[in-house]
């Protein structure tokens, strides 16, 4: 037998069958309102529950197999459920399941006041409504380190289930809120915190030429319309990452993108 047969019998005497409430709740977590309503969230693929059960920021609530499923570890909870394969592709937001998913707990936001007393680099996202660009930009805040991330007014939700699949496992590390960006960036900055817009317009700064400080809000912008203009204003410094001299036919870099290049150029 191969090692991931002999896992399965192994597991076999702790995984139940789902209930129909468990299904029931499962079909409703793939809206917003229910997501908010319930306090719960999923995360889909082998990988990323396999990452969340092992570095345990996630309080998992619950993990669903589809029927058959042999998994590469051991599994030692007693709140694993089996779905058969209809309603696991049902349930799930891919188009090919690999037939696992995990129901979390939604963490619990940070204030601004909170957040206001720490250092380092916040990032914060003005409608970015492509669900694919929020999750890398989270997951690209994790790698390098950022304090927090602001969730600004018109941005995708943070726990719908295509961004959490982009965030590649990210989902909880970094501490998160939901916000009404001008309210709280007013807040920040009266703690000294500086406020950076990363904006590909003419007139912008080089990111490389910035004087970095131990408090830096890097706020992206939306990927069609850039920045709100009601978050522009004199004190806030427009940056841009610069292209090179024979390329400046290309329109834009993708904004997970353009954070990426901006916080290794933070970092460094």
């Amino acid at each position: 037998r191969t090692q991931n047969s002999e896992l399965r019998t192994q597991n076999s005497e702790l995984v139940k069958s789902a209930s129909n409430n468990q299904i029931k709740l499962l079909r409703k977590l793939g809206q917003k309102k229910y997501r908010e309503k319930e306090g719960l969230f999923v995360v889909e693929g082998e990988r990323a529950v396999e990452q969340v059960l092992e570095n345990g920021i996630l309080n998992v609530r619950e993990v669903f197999l589809e029927e058959g499923k042999a998994v590469s570890y051991q599994l030692t909870a007693n709140s694993f459920y089996e779905l058969d394969s209809k309603v696991m592709a049902e349930v799930t937001d891919t188009e090919n399941s690999q037939g696992i998913l995990a129901v979390c707990e939604i963490p619990k936001e940070a204030s601004t006041e909170e957040l206001s007393k720490k250092e380092g680099l916040i990032i914060a996202t003005d409608r970015i409504q492509d669900p694919g660009n929020l999750g890398s930009i989270v997951r690209t805040a994790a790698w390098f380190g950022a304090t927090a991330v602001l969730i600004g007014k018109g941005t995708v939700d943070l726990h719908n289930p295509k961004v959490v699949r982009s965030t590649a496992g990210a989902t909880g590390m970094l501490p998160y809120k939901n916000c009404d960006l001008s309210k709280d960036l007013e807040v920040l900055e009266k703690k000294g915190w500086q406020t950076l817009l990363l904006d590909g317009n003419e007139g912008a700064l080089s990111i490389s030429k910035i004087n970095k400080t131990n408090k830096i809000v890097l706020i992206v912008g939306n990927e069609a319309n850039g920045i709100d203009e009601n978050l522009i204003n004199a004190n806030r410094k427009r940056v841009m990452i610069p292209s090179s001299e024979e390329n400046r036919s290309v329109e834009s870099l993708n904004a997970a993108i353009a954070l990426s290049i901006a916080l290794y150029q933070l970092n460094g």
